[in-house]
């Protein structure tokens, strides 16, 4: 299997994770509000300070993003490109969000892809400072109770990056078991949530949210991204047991390179290692379901 050599050492622990309570749910981003207080309030008007969610259109402007790049330094495997600022209102096609905590405030990561103003296709990275909701759009949301993205420093990496934390439950209303994940580097992305799902008998669950980075990308219908320094975002993924009871993750993506090229489609199993971080939610089913 591919992989990429990291600035420091691996830690034993190949996923950071944390069980909690979680529900889903879709709220209206408001027109005017940057897109960090935007989406903290709809989950604030939940009862949940942070969680994931999914994007399926949506207007912005100002817009501001940074796609993945060569690292100038070495200090990292891969790096960030010089920031964009397109004119005009940016509008989305697809994308996912992690909503936690970074330095004690409100942060998220966000990767997704769009359409300019003037008809480019873009995709990567938006930075949630320079960001503001142009026109109100709707997102499918899942919070979290009793567990946070909070980001940290990663010696691995050499990055600031989101894992999730323990934090005590509130008395919000959820309606099943979650597993707040965050995948390290150089391991199948499917590979390793049918593992994390068998180890713990769970047969059947829902990937909500989905942000972070494989090593190129190997879709199930034989096309290919080269360029290995990636940012993806999860569409939607399932992973439950087929004929003879072994797990199967199954996983529709969208991804942008550090060339720029765009890609959408389902994910190879066994074939596509992570290269800096992926961060999802996995919904267990229960009485909720």
């Amino acid at each position: 299997m591919r992989s990429v050599t990291q600035p420091g050492p691996p830690v034993p622990e190949r996923i950071q994770w944390v069980e909690a309570r979680g529900r889903a749910f879709t709220f209206t981003l408001e027109t005017g509000l940057p897109l960090l207080e935007a989406a903290r309030r709809g989950f604030a008007g939940q009862g949940f300070a942070g969680g994931v969610l999914n994007i399926r259109s949506g207007a912005l402007a100002p817009f501001a993003y940074v796609m993945p790049a060569l690292s100038k330094t070495g200090a990292n495997a891969a790096f960030y490109s010089d920031t964009f600022r397109p004119a005009g209102i940016t509008r989305l096609t697809t994308g996912a969000m992690t909503l936690g905590q970074r330095d004690g405030a409100p942060f998220f990561h966000c990767h997704a892809l769009w359409t300019e103003a003037d008809g480019r296709a873009g995709g990567g990275h938006i930075l949630p400072e320079e960001t503001l909701v142009a026109e109100p759009f709707a997102v499918e949301a899942f919070g979290m109770d009793g567990a946070m993205f909070t980001a940290g420093p990663d010696p691995e990496t050499n990055f600031k990056l989101f894992g999730p934390v323990a934090c005590a439950p509130s008395v919000v209303e959820t309606t099943n078991r979650a597993f707040a994940l965050r995948l390290r580097p150089n391991q199948d992305l499917a590979g390793a949530l049918e593992s994390f799902c068998r180890e713990r008998g769970i047969t059947h669950a829902k990937i909500h949210g989905g942000v972070g980075s494989t090593i190129g990308v190997r879709f199930a219908d034989g096309r290919i991204v080269e360029p290995f320094a990636t940012e993806l975002a999860i569409r939607s993924g399932v992973i439950a047991a087929r004929a003879g009871g072994t797990l199967e993750a199954e996983m529709e993506i969208v991804v942008v390179d550090y060339t720029g090229g765009l890609a959408e489609g389902r994910l190879k199993r066994g074939d596509n290692p992570v290269l800096m971080t992926m961060e999802l939610v996995l919904e267990v089913p229960g009485d909720g379901w």
